[in-house]
């Protein structure tokens, strides 16, 4: 069962290994789990020990606090296509194409 928590830090785990270029199998078998299990832990549909999350975050060599760092669980691709989906759901609506055209040229 998804619990909202291991959602994210499956998600964050995935952002974090992805980040480093590194396979679902690969860091599996770094820390000594099978890839399915890997697999339920990033899709938020598995349990993980703490003994687990430590080894997740020494394989991954990042500090055990900054797997809890939800913030970011988007990569830049993510990110990207969420704002153009966003521009593309307002492209036809004068008012907002207008406020977003407006804060792109004034930050940008």
């Amino acid at each position: 069962m998804k619990s909202e928590i291991n959602i994210k830090l499956g998600k964050r785990i995935r952002f974090l290994r992805l980040q480093q270029g590194i396979s679902q199998e690969k860091l599996a078998e770094a820390i000594n789990i099978a890839t399915t299990s890997f697999s339920y832990i990033e899709t938020g549909r598995g349990f993980m020990t703490l003994g687990t999350l430590e080894k997740f975050a020494q394989t991954l060599g990042v500090e055990l606090y900054e797997i809890f760092k939800f913030s970011s669980l988007r990569s830049n691709r993510e990110i990207y296509n969420h704002v153009i989906e966003k521009i593309n759901n307002i492209k036809e609506n004068d008012e907002k194409l207008g406020i977003v055209y407006n804060f792109v040229e004034n930050v940008l």
